[in-house]
């Protein structure tokens, strides 16, 4: 009889070109918010989408040492997770450096095309607020993840579930509108509240073109690659 042949292995996909499954969101995004949580304790001020920090620090009964142990904690308990299920090649280093890779091809990308976007639309003369270069990185990296999440992650994604859900309405239709309307969210949360920037248009267009480019690297990459394209680009715009 016969010997059947072997099914040939699992080709791995190619870096860059498939979209990120939850595991290697949770591993890659991982270092982004621990180094945040760690950095926001010294500083005077948060990102405005950070609803973890305020309770960390009251499970730490608000001590910093606490607080900052918790957090480490938190990162362990999801590295050594990851190990005992097996999931040792989302932590090589090598892992990390593509997603910085691309995070920053396309930070650099989204730059230029916003800025080619907003170049005929008017600038109001006008100063935003400055942070050294400490505070500059640990805001970055919240950006990066807590505006990622609320935006991306709840905006979009769940809201374009449940617009979907509400009738027969074309995909082809409603998720370009609804990234849309989802970007220029995004956009004017800079605008809001007691740290928000005064509203210029050109500020406004140019979040709101960065915020159509994050939900494509989004729908089409994942959610850490978002992060970490927008982590990025802030800490060019804002640090450096």
């Amino acid at each position: 009889m016969a010997r059947a042949a072997a099914a040939p292995a699992a080709k791995e996909p190619t870096p860059g070109t498939h979209r990120t499954d939850a595991v290697t969101d949770l591993a890659l995004t991982m270092p982004i918010f621990v180094a945040y949580h760690i950095g926001v304790v010294f500083l005077p001020v948060r990102n405005a989408a950070d609803l973890v920090t305020s309770r960390l620090a009251a499970l730490a009964e608000h001590s910093r040492a606490g607080y900052m142990a918790l957090t480490a904690g938190l990162g362990a308990v999801v590295v050594l997770a990851l190990l005992l299920l097996g999931h040792r090649d989302k932590l090589r280093a090598s892992t990390f450096a593509l997603v910085a890779v691309e995070g920053v091809v396309y930070a650099a990308t989204m730059r230029y095309v916003a800025g080619a976007a907003t170049s005929l639309v008017p600038m109001a003369a006008g100063a935003t607020g400055e942070f050294d270069t400490f505070t500059a990185v640990v805001m970055s990296l919240g950006a990066g993840f807590y505006e990622e999440l609320m935006f991306r992650v709840g905006a979009f994604a769940l809201g374009a579930k449940f617009l979907l859900h509400l009738d027969d309405w074309p995909k082809w239709a409603v998720l370009p509108l609804w990234a849309l309307a989802c970007a220029a969210a995004f956009s004017l949360w800079h605008h809001l509240g007691p740290s928000g920037e005064p509203f210029e248009l050109r500020a406004f267009v140019f979040r709101t073109v960065c915020g159509l480019v994050f939900t494509v690297i989004y729908a089409f990459r994942g959610f850490a690659p978002a992060v970490w394209t927008h982590a990025l680009y802030d800490v060019w715009v804002m640090a450096l």
